[in-house]
């Protein structure tokens, strides 16, 4: 008892020492609350930043679905048939009339087969056969070991 006694009159004598303590205490909540600040601010920032490259990605999506549809419908222009006809007469073609068309001959010329991707099935391959063993069920064992007589030397079942 003497000795708490000590400790509360050492304590009383040092009121410097509860001050100092208040703002030990008030210092670690300002650090606390800056940095989960900080923390929070970093966060958004980066989710800030993250978001502006979506956008970018997505605009430029757009720009080139939009070149593509461009490109795709100066393509279909190209190749109408009119304007076909007209590159093939300006570069001297003509309409072909059945009349004068001419087959070649070529000797030794051999067509080309169409590739087969598969292997032709071979005469030596065989279905995989099971031994009976391993097909025959639970009641089939038991009627044939179990519930039917055992075979008698010279006689049948």
């Amino acid at each position: 008892m003497q000795n708490f006694n000590r400790f509360i009159h050492a304590y009383k004598q040092a009121p410097w020492r509860t001050q100092r303590q208040r703002i030990g205490v008030f210092l670690l909540g300002i650090l606390l609350f800056s940095m989960v600040a900080a923390l929070y601010l970093n966060i958004t920032a980066k989710a800030a930043i993250v978001g502006r490259q979506i956008q970018e990605s997505e605009t430029q999506i757009a720009e080139n679905k939009r070149a593509n549809a461009n490109l795709e419908s100066e393509i279909a222009t190209l190749l109408a048939k009119e304007n076909v006809e007209e590159r093939a007469f300006s570069l001297g073609y003509q309409i072909v009339v059945p009349e004068n068309i001419e087959y070649l001959v070529v000797p030794g010329y051999v067509a080309s087969q169409p590739f087969q991707l598969a292997m032709p099935p071979s005469p030596k391959q065989h279905a995989p056969t099971v031994p009976p063993e391993y097909t025959q069920s639970l009641l089939d064992w038991l009627d044939q070991n179990l519930f039917t007589p055992a075979i008698v030397a010279g006689g049948s079942r």
